[in-house]
């Protein structure tokens, strides 16, 4: 793990915590980055190596996750984007390169629709380009849809800390050598309250409010109305490590992004996860990031 320093702005209801890994060069650029819905900011730390000092790195624990999981509601999708609006302003960012990972990368694309001054490209990391929702669901059996097992674990408590670590390392996304000391630091953020009964910090209400969101006809639309360029970096395989991802070329295809500012990219070799927090796929995002920031 690289050093980062740990910051809080002034949004609505209190205060929101974020990360920051500052450039070698202080006048260097700056990009924001958003996690997915049950993730916290630490997600982001594979690729704030990767990018190795050459632009400043900002990552929120978004509402009710992690350090501000005690920010109260309303959550959702466009909550999160004018959390990350007012980041930028309190902090004194001009306009900045966006990044989103899963859920984050819908917040990115919304918050670039309702803040387009404070927002220039956008890199969306397996998220972001949605799909209506089956209407024969209810909301909690259309969440476990979306996150499946992840929304279970909100509900566990561990003995320990190794508990934890034994729990992420038996998912099938985090196999063989795409456990490492970022991932471990990632996971270890989210845990809350004491042992024997340590626990997620992600309070339920949001995550579940979140993911019913995501279905939102302002959400689902917003990266048909991007007032810049974005790249979708899609992953070959899904959650679970599964061959299905979250997309391919028949579901981009059914999409339809011809028209939007939108370039789908696929990264071979990486799931859901290993896309953000994996060598190849940290690797993949950083070089974008810089690309964008420096263009």
């Amino acid at each position: 793990m690289i050093p980062y320093e740990e910051i809080e702005v002034p949004v609505s209801g209190g205060t929101l915590a974020a990360l920051r890994w500052p450039a070698a060069d202080p006048e260097a650029p700056v990009v924001v980055a958003l996690h997915g819905i049950t993730a916290n900011g630490l997600s982001w730390g594979a690729v704030a190596r990767q990018l190795a000092g050459r632009v400043t790195l900002i990552a929120p624990d978004l509402r009710g996750r992690a350090a501000s999981s005690a920010l109260p509601g309303p959550y959702g999708i466009a909550a999160h984007a004018d959390d990350v609006a007012a980041l930028t302003e309190a902090l004194g960012l001009g306009r900045v390169v966006l990044a989103g990972h899963s859920m984050g990368a819908f917040v990115a694309a919304l918050a670039a629709v309702r803040h387009p001054d404070r927002f220039g490209p956008l890199l969306l990391v397996d998220g972001g380009v949605g799909f209506p929702a089956p209407t024969h669901l209810t909301p909690d059996e259309l969440l476990t849809a979306v996150i499946g097992p992840a929304m279970d674990r909100l509900s566990m408590t561990f003995a320990d800390r190794a508990a934890y670590r034994s729990f992420w390392q038996a998912h099938p996304a985090f196999a063989g050598d795409a456990w490492s000391d970022e991932v471990d630091a990632y996971i270890q953020r989210d845990l809350t309250g004491e042992e024997p009964a340590l626990r997620s910090s992600c309070r339920i209400e949001a995550i579940r409010t979140d993911g019913v969101g995501l279905f939102d006809e302002e959400v689902l639309t917003a990266v048909r109305r991007l007032p810049a360029e974005a790249t979708l970096l899609w992953a070959a395989r899904g959650l679970m490590d599964e061959e299905q991802g979250l997309y391919d070329e028949s579901r981009l295809a059914a999409a339809d992004l011809d028209g939007t500012r939108v370039e789908p990219v696929a990264v071979k070799d990486v799931n859901h996860y290993t896309v953000l927090t994996g060598e190849r796929g940290g690797r993949e995002v950083a070089d974008r990031l810089v690309a964008y920031a420096y263009a």
